[in-house]
């Protein structure tokens, strides 16, 4: 009799793990989208019991794999420009769950010691940033906007791609030697937090203006999983919390547990996340 009271807790147990199922979320290597799909995968697998699965790909893979449904979540969808691109290309087979974070912004950005403040001023000085733009992947957004910055503008330097742990590592290097550098950056974004940095201006808007960042997930999602929907669509960050997140996983070699880390310490945030919380 306590065999079987054995086995039928462990045959309980191991329908309610999985009825509740593995979450596929997808991830760009950029600092907010990082911290993003670690957070939630933590909250997902601890909070709510479900399995998650993360894979990091390139932004249009990445479109691509929810369009198709290999994918069920994508966290980092800046809209209403820098990915109208792919909304345009896969928006019918995609679900905006709404926005994450709101008041995001992309642009060209120098330390504050480059005496400088206008994209308009940079051919004047491209000696000095060895005529090239530090980049990030080559299917972000942002290089797309760059190349038209360098139309735009006739900017004389060259945009060289990277990725985004290359463009902070650039960044870091050049203002520990007091070296003039300008990188393709976006704020939400801790390099704001670490460095003191700024945004040139964009007098021809090519950039844009202030964007929000969306969770978007794939056709059917919200009625094959309701509650992980519901819990992405109430997730939501402020500036000052994406931030000490961000800051707390780009001090730790383990993002994930940085990010269990961050979740125990704001347990009061978190918990208006999950549904019948």
């Amino acid at each position: 009799m306590k065999k079987l009271l054995v086995l039928l807790s462990v045959l309980v147990l191991s329908i309610a793990i999985f009825a509740a199922g593995t979450v596929k979320i997808a991830y760009v290597n950029w600092a907010e989208g990082i911290a993003m799909t670690n957070l939630a995968k933590v909250i997902l697998v601890d909070e709510m019991g479900y399995e998650v699965e993360d894979t990091m790909a390139d932004p249009g893979l990445v479109y691509a794999s929810l369009a198709q449904g290999d994918q069920d979540v994508f966290m980092d969808g800046w809209l209403p420009i820098t990915h109208e691109s792919y909304m345009n290309q896969f928006g019918d087979e995609l679900t905006d769950l709404g926005y994450n974070f709101k008041g995001a912004r992309i642009g060209l950005v120098v330390p504050t010691y480059v005496n400088i403040d206008s994209i308009t001023e940079l051919n004047s000085v491209k000696e000095k940033f060895d005529s090239q733009i530090v980049g990030i992947d080559s299917g972000a957004g942002i290089m797309a906007a760059t190349e038209r910055a360098i139309d735009a503008y006739d900017l004389e330097l060259e945009l060289r791609e990277s990725s985004g742990p290359v463009m902070t590592a650039t960044l870091a290097d050049a203002i520990d030697n007091d070296e003039w550098v300008v990188v393709t950056g976006w704020s939400p974004h801790w390099m704001f937090a670490r460095f003191d940095v700024k945004f040139l201006e964009d007098p021809e808007g090519v950039y844009g203006a202030v964007e929000n960042i969306h969770s978007i997930a794939r056709r059917n999602f919200i009625i094959d999983m309701p509650e992980v929907a519901q819990f992405f669509t109430h997730f939501f960050m402020t500036e000052s919390e994406l931030g000490s997140l961000m800051g707390v996983i780009a001090d730790s070699n383990n993002p994930e547990e940085a990010a269990r880390q961050w979740k125990e310490e704001h347990m009061d945030i978190v918990e208006k996340w999950i549904p019948n919380k």
